[in-house]
């Protein structure tokens, strides 16, 4: 999740970045209607990238809740007082 979180965060400077560079006087006309044309399609594609990593972080983050929930259930659900360690019975593999 860290990793994940890192690459939204870089992903946001690669906007911001994005948004401050200027194509103007590369060459021809049609030299920087194509970098002014890669730049916008390139700033959609990261904005949409980082949401959706967004967006898997927090879903990451949910289903690491619910697993911690469900370890925490089972773990008081097998060690209930007057139980013993005789009492669990393994599951073979």
């Amino acid at each position: 999740m860290r990793l994940l979180d890192g690459s939204v965060e870089s992903l946001k400077g690669l906007r911001s970045a994005l948004s401050g560079a200027t194509v103007g006087g590369l060459g021809t006309g049609d030299l920087d209607q194509a970098c002014e044309d890669f730049q916008e399609d390139w700033k959609y594609g990261a904005e949409q990238i980082g949401e959706q990593a967004e967006d898997l972080s927090k879903i990451i983050e949910q289903s690491k809740d619910a697993f911690l929930e469900v370890e925490d259930a089972l773990v008081k659900a097998l060690h209930k007082p007057g139980k013993t360690n005789d009492d669990i019975v393994e599951v073979p593999k």
